[in-house]
């Protein structure tokens, strides 16, 4: 076959050429298809004239829904409808489902109805698929990469089994590509893809099949055929001028990884926020796991800001909740916001060193008994070994604080925690003063 005619079959899209023809070519998404499984089971031939449940396909584009439906249909010898909720209408759901009991009641034939992005339909539109859902006219095969809480109704989230997909690993995508390049119905082995070329398409893919298969693709099209009759080699370098992205040498499990984020934090810590946010857009662009950049900004705000800004610990949380929700790209603006505010904002790592010579006293066995006026009086015999008297109640006093000793015997005088002069702290610094005069320390 020439190298054209592999490249360019007409004008499918390689991506489209290489959808599975049954669930065992799907790359991923195993905990979806173990033997039994509800989609297994809409695959299996041998029950296509049963009774099966409907499903909603919820996650990230690239990740298989649209796949995994045909495949189901190419193998079930069911009926199978297609439908996509940026077209269709009330319309043209009801004429599927009339469609639907015609075939059931004449031929017996169960119809499977896949309703891509039916986030899009309002909620009139999904009311009109509930008879055929709930009455088993169709089996209902839905796609979304909105949350289904939030974008499907309640009526039709109880008669539908939702099903998460994740996006593909490296191992996933770099299964996918090394098929695509050698199939007969991709690239039939016409070019030839060097290990630089397949972790550049790995890397920019970021878990999207689709992603990998159209960026290899427009990389199979940019090298010359070389003089020695080889196939053609595809380097990183055409990767990088295909999908017009420079290539970044960031490896997600070695030092590349560990280099980028120690400087990202570092960057953080010495208040640079054109540095963190720098290095926070090459992890982006490289694919790094959002969740893994919110974790360490939330670390960033307790270890690095503390009370200094005690506000800097909620945007961090507040950034990871939004990641997690909204995802990725738009989970780019919560972690530059968090990334800007704890760059800018005061520094102290008072607490974090209070902690630790707190816990290196422990572990040396410093700690002590408790005082007996601040042990437990409540259990039987307490008060006999005179457990709590003593105590004085620091509310019942009008500065609301009592001089009495807190600390163990062993510890008494001992400091750990010292504000600094930044920030919040300023005034926490003050207060710690006063209070320590009152307790007697």
């Amino acid at each position: 076959m020439a190298q054209g005619d592999a490249l360019f079959r007409g004008a499918t899209p390689l991506a489209v050429r290489m959808r599975p023809a049954s669930l065992d070519e799907v790359a991923g998404q195993s905990h979806l298809l173990r033997p039994g499984s509800p989609l297994v089971a809409l695959a299996d031939p041998g029950r296509a004239t049963t009774g099966a449940v409907s499903v909603i396909l919820w996650g990230p584009p690239g990740t298989g829904k649209t796949t995994l439906a045909q495949a189901i249909a190419r193998t079930s010898g069911r009926r199978f409808v297609e439908l996509s909720a940026v077209t269709a209408g009330v319309k043209d759901v009801r004429e599927v489902m009339q469609e639907a009991m015609t075939q059931r009641d004449l031929y017996g034939a169960s119809t499977i109805l896949f309703l891509d992005e039916i986030h899009r339909f309002t909620k009139a539109q999904q009311d009109a698929l509930l008879p055929g859902v709930e009455n088993g006219w169709v089996i209902l095969i839905a796609a979304t990469t909105e949350n289904p809480s939030f974008s499907v109704i309640s009526p039709l989230l109880s008669r539908s089994l939702l099903l998460t997909l994740q996006p593909l690993t490296d191992d996933d995508l770099g299964i996918l590509i090394d098929r695509a390049v050698s199939d007969a119905r991709g690239l039939a082995d016409a070019v030839r893809l060097a290990p630089e070329a397949r972790a550049a398409l790995i890397h920019l893919a970021s878990g999207d099949a689709r992603r990998a298969l159209t960026s290899l693709e427009a990389a199979a099209a940019m090298p010359d055929a070389p003089d020695d009759g080889e196939s053609p080699l595809v380097t990183a370098d055409h990767v990088a001028q295909a999908v017009d992205r420079a290539l970044l040498r960031y490896d997600r499990q070695g030092d590349e990884h560990y280099d980028v984020i120690s400087a990202f934090i570092k960057s953080i810590r010495g208040s640079d926020a054109d540095a963190a946010m720098h290095y926070l857009a090459r992890m982006i662009e490289a694919g790094e796991d959002p969740r893994f950049i919110a974790r360490r900004l939330v670390i960033s705000a307790a270890e690095d800001i503390g009370l200094a800004d005690p506000q800097a610990l909620q945007i961090a949380v507040a950034a990871a909740d939004a990641v997690a929700f909204i995802g990725m790209p738009e989970g780019r603006i919560p972690l530059a916001e968090a990334t800007a505010y704890l760059a800018t904002t005061a520094k102290s790592n008072a607490a974090y060193n209070a902690i630790n010579a707190a816990i290196a006293d422990v572990r040396a066995g410093g700690f002590g008994r408790v005082p007996v006026h601040l042990r437990d009086a409540h259990y039987a015999g307490a008060k006999r070994l005179g457990h709590g008297k003593g105590y004085v109640y620091p509310h019942d006093l009008d500065v609301g604080v009592a001089t009495q000793q807190y600390l163990p015997d062993e510890l008494r005088g001992r400091r750990y925690y010292t504000p600094t002069s930044r920030g919040v702290e300023r005034d926490i610094s003050a207060r710690v003063e006063k209070i320590r005069r009152i307790l007697g320390d």
